[in-house]
């Protein structure tokens, strides 16, 4: 099943009054259950175009579908919602609430769904012990190691089922054991629960793990390829 599809994406900022293309003419459709890597140098468009998939930045031109639904003209409280429902995100900077412990932070998207506690909290603690984090759930995120904190925002992106995971950099702030053994949770959330994954990334380790790979190059897809798995 499709679970993203662009059409013809353009994104254009404006530098000083100088126009600058992040990115032209993109098409991409994506399956339920892929784990994507969206790879390129610097300034090649990765993250804006991560960006325009969840929804958190819209297009110049072009049409955004997710599982179907055009959401290219929806407003920005009907695109929140979708977010909330439909998307699961995990940043390089972790961005956990500063004053609330993980469980809590686990919590959040749930109590904005409006999820009762005692259901909060069950489903909070079930994803917790299925990444190995129970002993976390009273701790803040200053009282946690980086590796720590971004199994964390794993387990909030997902403690909603979403439909897609999209991870920008992951891996940026961790030592090479600490993002190999995410990366390792990742695929197992892929593998058992079929979730999709697409991350933006220059990290060799993420790219090594691709099952389909993306290559950007100057805001355009120079390659798509399927990645035939390592022995």
């Amino acid at each position: 099943m499709e679970v993203i599809r662009l059409k013809h994406i353009e994104k254009t900022y404006s530098d000083n009054g100088v126009p600058v293309h992040a990115l032209r003419g993109v098409d991409l459709s994506i399956s339920q259950g892929e784990f994507v890597v969206i790879a390129g140098p610097s300034g090649s468009g990765k993250t804006t175009l991560l960006n325009i998939m969840g929804a958190l930045d819209k297009p110049t031109q072009g049409r955004v579908f997710l599982e179907k639904e055009d959401i290219s003209e929806k407003s920005k409280d009907q695109i929140a919602a979708y977010r909330l429902e439909k998307l699961g995100f995990v940043f390089q900077a972790y961005n956990l609430i500063p004053v609330l412990t993980a469980m809590e932070n686990i919590e959040f998207s749930m109590m904005l769904l409006g999820i009762e506690e005692n259901q909060r909290r069950e489903r909070a603690r079930e994803i917790m012990a299925e990444l190995g984090i129970e002993e976390l759930a009273a701790k803040r995120p200053n009282e946690m190691s980086g590796g720590q904190q971004q199994r964390v925002a794993v387990a909030r992106a997902i403690v909603n089922n979403p439909s897609i995971i999209l991870a920008d950099e992951p891996t940026a702030n961790l030592d090479s054991e600490t993002g190999a053994n995410l990366l390792d949770l990742m695929e197992k959330m892929n593998r058992e629960h079929n979730l999709t994954f697409i991350f933006s990334s220059h990290d060799h380790q993420v790219i090594d793990r691709a099952r389909r790979l993306i290559i950007l190059k100057d805001g355009e897809i120079e390659k798509d390829e399927i990645v035939t798995e390592k022995a």
